[in-house]
This record gives structure tokens, C-alpha cells and sequence, in this order.
């Protein structure tokens, strides 16, 4: 199975300069916990969770209608293509202990967002043991890493 055939299609993301505010309003609206955030050729340079808006932003005081995203979000953020196989998906995401996989074209813009509810509708086409194999990893039951 592709990753395009389990991902979720419609997918929202902002730029750098949108303001914190702007971009947890968005979260709210389309029950979502992630947004990608994106350049002007629409490729990934950052991920704003909405864990980071509590630590990053609300627990430090910082004023969320004058910040821009670029402030808070994460970088280096790990993506996969549409196109890879969803059990490689599945694996960089336990490795890195992530929730939420932005998904890319060949030009680096993004066309989705793997999630575990994604991969938990699609169990039986993705196969359970490997699903349970996932959530062990990015939940780290041994306690050796910090999850997200």
C-alpha cells in the first residue's frame, strides 16, 4: 500500500509570517492538531503542532496575535512522498517518535498529512501488526526516548 492511499488529501497549511493566532484559529475550525508550514513554492520548511502553541507560546507568555509562526514552529521537519511504501511511512514515524507525517511531491510541496488516525482507518489494508508496531515506537512504552 502507497502512502497517497492512506493519507488525508485536503490538507491545510500557512507561511512563516502567518501570526500564531491566525494559525490556532485554523486548528480549531478544521479539528486539526498539525499544520505545515510552507514557503512561497509551497515546499516545507517548518510544522506547528498544537503542543508547540502551549509550550512554545502560551507557557512562555509570548502574545500569539503578534508572533509569527516561523518564531515557534519546528524545523527540520520529517516528510515522506506520496509515493513511498506506507510500511517506510510507518517506520519513520516510530523512529522519530511523530504523530504526523507531512506528505510531498517530488518538488517538496505538500500534498498531504499521514496521521495515526489514518493509519488506524486503514489497519486492515496497512496490516494491525505493523499499526501496533508504530504506536509502540512513537509511544516508546520502554521509556527510553521522549514522545511527541
Amino acid at each position: 500500500m502507497k502512502v497517497k492511499d492512506c493519507m488525508c488529501h485536503d490538507v491545510c497549511f500557512v507561511k512563516p509570517e502567518t501570526k500564531v493566532s491566525e494559525v490556532a484559529k485554523l486548528m480549531a475550525k478544521n479539528h486539526i492538531g498539525c499544520v505545515p508550514v510552507c514557503d512561497n513554492n509551497n515546499s516545507v520548511c517548518g510544522i506547528l503542532t498544537d503542543r508547540d502553541l502551549v509550550l512554545r507560546c502560551m507557557a512562555c507568555g509570548k502574545d500569539a496575535c503578534n508572533i509569527p509562526v516561523s518564531d515557534i514552529m519546528s524545523c527540520n521537519v520529517e516528510t515522506c512522498k506520496d509515493t513511498d511504501d506506507i510500511t517506510n511511512a510507518e517506520s519513520l514515524m516510530g523512529q522519530n517518535q511523530i504523530r504526523r507525517l507531512p506528505v510531498c511531491d517530488n518538488q517538496n510541496r505538500v500534498v498531504g498529512m499521514l496521521t495515526l488516525s489514518d493509519l488506524t482507518k486503514n489497519d486492515n489494508k496497512v496490516g494491525k501488526e505493523e499499526f501496533c508496531n508504530t504506536i509502540e515506537e512513537i509511544c516508546d512504552c520502554n521509556g527510553n526516548k521522549n514522545a511527541e
